[in-house]
């Protein structure tokens, strides 16, 4: 029965989309990201009966990923840099590449062992004090818990594509594995593969973010969410900029090299 009921609802979502359109008519196709044309066009499908979900189905072209996993470190620092870094602060979201609304958060603490205790320097800048690392799970262990919750959240199911993004390459280019290394830790392949939001940000707006979040945030006219340099705050923010370039028609590519 399996087949049949797949065939109905996909003939039942062409009917929403269709109806959909009949609704917005010529604006469906009015440059989106406009925040006014949004809220015209959402107001528009609730007046008759369409949900925010399938408001924005009709507003974001398709994605080439099911899912965004959305993350950003925080680790262990001073100045001069201390080394090696370890990473405090392992936050991911997970963004559904349909509605770019966040479905899941992951969000843990992570025990530094190689310099155990934080520097003025780095709480200063992170926000993360002594006891908000003190106790909690090593490295090895949170990854464990991320492939936990990558499994419950059905995002190792060959059939569902997701890809991590990050504010820069340096959270899987060189913080992960460079600390994995360091500990003899195996690197799981889904994070071989990222985009980065600075050069997806380039790609769409024609020119590079040299501040990065505040930047995009700026050129964008977004509100900064949270505290900058907060793991699960620059998160927010990595999601919210991101829902609004598809917004605007941007489909997000991988954007790192084959390991």
């Amino acid at each position: 029965m399996l087949a049949p009921l797949q065939t109905g609802a996909a003939r039942f979502s062409s009917y929403l989309l269709s109806r959909a359109r009949k609704v917005l008519g010529s604006h469906l196709f009015s440059p989106c990201g406009v925040p006014e044309f949004c809220s015209i066009s959402t107001r528009k499908l609730a007046a008759h009966g369409f949900g925010a979900s399938m408001a924005a189905m009709v507003s974001f072209p398709p994605q080439r990923y099911h899912y965004f996993l959305v993350l950003d470190f925080e680790a262990t620092c001073d100045k001069p840099q201390i080394q090696p870094q370890e990473i405090i602060e392992f936050p991911i979201l997970k963004l559904n590449g349909r509605t770019m609304e966040i479905e899941s958060t992951f969000h843990m603490y992570v025990q530094p062992v190689i310099h155990p205790q934080l520097t003025p320097f780095c709480t200063e800048l992170t926000g993360i004090i002594q006891a908000m690392v003190d106790g909690q799970p090593s490295l090895q262990q949170v990854l464990e818990r991320v492939d936990e919750w990558m499994a419950k959240e059905g995002l190792l199911d060959p059939n569902v594509k997701s890809i991590f993004v990050t504010c820069g390459d340096w959270d899987l280019k060189i913080m992960l594995p460079g600390q994995c290394q360091y500990l003899g830790l195996p690197v799981a392949d889904y994070f071989k593969q990222w985009i980065n939001l600075k050069k997806a940000y380039s790609f769409a707006m024609g020119c590079w973010p040299k501040n990065g979040l505040l930047d995009m945030n700026k050129g964008l006219s977004l509100q900064h969410i949270g505290r900058p340099h907060s793991g699960i705050d620059d998160c927010k923010n990595i999601a919210n900029i991101m829902k609004t370039l598809a917004y605007r028609g941007f489909i997000f590519k991988q954007t790192s090299k084959p390991f």
